[in-house]
């Protein structure tokens, strides 16, 4: 009897410890979903052209925010593409998302630094 209710243990014991990593491995990161505002970003270094633009005196001046335009707009799809395996989530357009859920991560902060970094 005592062998019994000791393999009924550990067989409990053993159903649990895997039903737990099953939810930590599989289940919980399947649930995260990844938000970026891609209009965001792309407003503000829009802005920083323009401004960048206009305030050019120079031709030197005119090229070099040509050239920060022509290197965004190569740097943003590769960021994009970075972010589902950097967070290990799916990630969606914020405009899509209809509400906010506890699993639900903020990127643009992060997309915003990889199209900034040299």
């Amino acid at each position: 009897m005592k062998a019994l209710l000791l393999n009924a243990a550990f067989a409990l014991l053993i159903v649990f410890g895997t039903l737990a990593a099953y939810d930590q491995i599989v289940v919980r990161p399947a649930q995260r979903v990844g938000v970026v505002d891609v209009g965001e970003v792309y407003r503000q270094k829009e802005a920083e052209f323009t401004q960048i633009l206009t305030k050019a005196g120079s031709d030197g001046e005119r090229e070099k925010a040509f050239a920060m335009a022509r290197t965004f707009s190569q740097r943003l799809p590769l960021a994009l593409e970075e972010l589902p395996r950097e967070c290990g989530c799916l990630v969606v357009l914020k405009s899509a998302v209809a509400g906010p859920t506890p699993r639900t991560v903020d990127l643009t902060a992060r997309l915003r630094r990889k199209v900034e970094a040299p």
